[in-house]
């Protein structure tokens, strides 16, 4: 075994490995960029390099600098983790050639699976099912118009290096083929370093299902059973599941021979994933990641293996730790990804500090993977991934309750998330009842994303309620250092000359203004005039600071954070934000910009497909945004004419610039 491994990731996956290197006995080398050097991964290992600039090419993926990092540590082997260098047969190769061991499979295996035609044509003898399609070399655009016809539309255009949705397109038409393979082209390209392509049949209503498998330098090949990863978003996944629901035992099996052989195939060592389609009975190999998985504990939970160990184990030259006889699943889990992202702006990375942090308690059934601490900061400049919730039950129903009740714990105040809607994924009628496919979210994707609504009268009490209680703090602070500390001035129990003793709260709810009137009514009560009507009141806080409200006689918990006049309310898995009125701050704000449109995110510009001058019509594409590896395409909310653009090719733009200006004829 290893004395010390270096770990060329950051985030969650660096974390994770760091942990079980540690229960080994392993020490562990951590890498970072100029913007991780407060990483939680950097403050985990036992030593750190820095790489460089933030920007990923010129840090995480410089090979040489990571080489040099081994060999100013003494690290006797690299952990890839996933995503970066993880699937890289050049980084492989130059570590071999460094006598430092990586840990995952050999350049071969890297090579075959990295590309997606070279697998299939590798896995079509060795007799594992495949999707129809084209995966030749010759990427000539008239003969991939001619496969896409002969195939059938609708088609799948992919990345053949790629994965996690990247450079990838749904063509549904041959009009629109020749755009989704250039923008497919130049986002694998981005991605990837690689922009050849392969064209698939199109399965409208598939399971997304795959197998953990690992193999060793002895021969030994075995399947640590399957997931279930349909739920998916822009083709990545959103929440997994292990083992697979509702799935026929010779299915099961089928998949798990299938599998190995395709290890066994490219005489596979260490970790892999091998994906499949699986539809009306049938499944069809899609690809084999040649590395951990994101979604690999939930593997871990059904299993009570520790992957991460495995990985050491086989790498350093042991054999595999179990049979497939001794691997028996057990219960059931899931794994749900949280991210900093949007989903009202179709799921936008979201960027900015984890001012407020409270993830769910964690047991022998709830398991909390993240690379982030309350304070640090959610980067352009990589993936906006906050944790994974994994949990664990004996049975699907179980697990997927234990799954609601962590998601309504977990607390993010700083940035947007997608905690409401993955609660609201786990919540669906649907999902309970398997009526799933990679097609789940676009068809329930009102229920799912609903518009915003109004604060309910509870959270206007509880933003009332926190505000008074801080007004007392305050108030018995200054007393404490005033000369009169028994002054009525320090009150705040709504002490008046010659009127009701009362307090008047104005918050803006989005665009709309609410009044609220609290009475005191002495001995630490109150009544709150709210829209609904009025409610009797009193409140304190607990050890951790939360709010503990009565409300009619019913005892109520909520998490306030305040940010500036702006106040979260958190309770019972609700999320809902209002803005303690200034009339001051108010009378200043500026009016915006009617016409105009801005980045909703920063990022680099692509192309700008319009000119200054041009007449455009609503819904057309205007400019394209590359941000986070991925392709953003901004377009006109009217027609109109393009009065300005603000940038060309290649710019950087920040969050919130303004890009170009459209005049309708009333308004710029």
């Amino acid at each position: 075994m290893f004395s010390k491994i270096l770990i060329a990731n950051r985030g969650e996956i660096a974390c994770r490995v760091i942990k079980t290197a540690r229960r080994l006995g392993i020490k562990t080398v951590a890498v970072y960029s100029e913007a991780d050097a407060n990483a939680l991964h950097v403050k985990m290992a036992d030593e750190a390099y820095c790489l460089g600039p933030a920007a990923a090419a010129e840090s995480y993926l410089v090979i040489d600098k990571v080489i040099a990092a081994c060999k100013a540590s003494g690290a006797q082997a690299v952990h890839p983790g996933y995503g970066f260098l993880s699937e890289n047969a050049r980084f492989a190769e130059a570590l071999k050639a460094n006598t430092i061991v990586f840990i995952g499979p050999p350049v071969k295996a890297i090579e075959v699976m990295g590309s997606k035609s070279d697998s299939k044509r590798v896995m079509e003898p060795a007799g594992v099912p495949l999707v129809p399609g084209y995966h030749g070399q010759d990427q000539d655009d008239a003969l991939l118009a001619r496969e896409a016809d002969r195939i059938g539309y609708p088609v799948l255009v992919k990345a053949s290096a790629g994965g996690g949705g990247k450079g990838m397109r749904v063509v549904r038409a041959a009009s629109e083929l020749a755009a989704a393979i250039a923008g497919a082209r130049r986002e694998a390209k981005a991605a990837f370093g690689d922009d050849s392509l392969l064209i698939e049949k199109y399965l409208d209503h598939p399971r997304h299902v795959e197998m953990q498998v690992f193999g060793d330098t002895h021969g030994n090949y075995v399947h640590l059973f399957e997931r279930d990863c349909s739920l998916q978003r822009r083709h990545q996944k959103v929440i997994e599941e292990a083992p697979a629901p509702a799935l026929p035992a010779d299915v099961r099996r089928k998949l798990g021979d299938a599998a190995v052989a395709a290890a066994r195939a490219v005489d596979y060592v260490g970790a892999g994933t091998v994906e499949f389609l699986y539809q009306d009975g049938e499944f069809y190999f899609i690809e084999m990641n040649t590395r951990l998985q994101v979604e690999h504990p939930v593997t871990e939970m059904i299993t009570g293996q520790d992957l991460v160990e495995w990985q050491l184990r086989v790498a350093s030259g042991e054999p595999l730790p179990l049979t497939q006889d001794q691997l028996v699943p057990r219960g059931h889990a899931f794994e749900a990804r949280v991210y900093a992202e949007d989903p009202q702006k179709d799921f936008l990375p979201s960027i900015g500090t984890l001012s407020h942090l409270r993830p769910p308690v964690e047991t022998a059934g709830v398991r909390v993977d993240t690379g982030v601490l309350q304070g640090d900061a959610v980067s352009m400049h990589y993936d906006p991934m906050i944790a994974k919730l994994i949990v664990w039950d004996h049975d699907r129903d179980s697990a997927l309750r234990r799954l609601q009740t962590a998601l309504a714990d977990y607390q993010v105040v700083g940035v947007a998330t997608n905690i409401a809607f993955l609660s609201a994924v786990a919540a669906h009628p649907a999902f309970a009842g398997l009526d799933i496919s990679t097609k789940f979210i676009d068809a329930h994707r009102a229920d799912l994303i609903p518009e915003p609504g109004k604060a309910s009268d509870t959270q206007l009490a509880y933003a009332v309620l926190d505000t008074l209680l801080r007004r007392e703090d305050e108030a018995r602070q200054q007393a404490a250092a005033s000369a009169d500390p028994h002054s009525p001035w320090h009150s705040t129990d709504g002490w008046r000359l010659n009127d009701d003793n009362h307090h008047d709260f104005v918050f803006l709810d989005g665009e709309a203004e609410v009044k609220v009137v609290v009475h005191y009514r002495g001995q630490g009560r109150w009544q709150i005039d709210l829209p609904g009507g009025a409610v009797q009141a009193r409140a304190e806080r607990d050890s951790h600071g939360d709010l503990l409200a009565d409300l009619d006689g019913v005892r109520q918990r909520a998490t306030v954070v305040r940010l500036g006049n702006d106040l979260v309310i958190m309770a019972n898995g609700h999320q809902h934000r209002l803005t303690l009125e200034d009339p001051a701050a108010r009378a200043g704000q500026d009016a915006g910009h009617g016409g105009s449109l801005t980045a909703p995110m920063p990022g680099k510009v692509i192309q700008v497909l319009v000119a200054e001058g041009e007449t455009v019509t609503a819904g057309q594409a205007l400019m394209v945004l590359e941000a986070m590896k991925m392709e953003h395409t901004i377009t006109a909310p009217q027609a109109g004419t393009v009065a300005s653009i603000a940038f060309a090719p290649g710019d950087q733009v920040t969050d919130g610039v303004t890009l170009l200006v459209i005049d309708d004829g009333e308004n710029t």
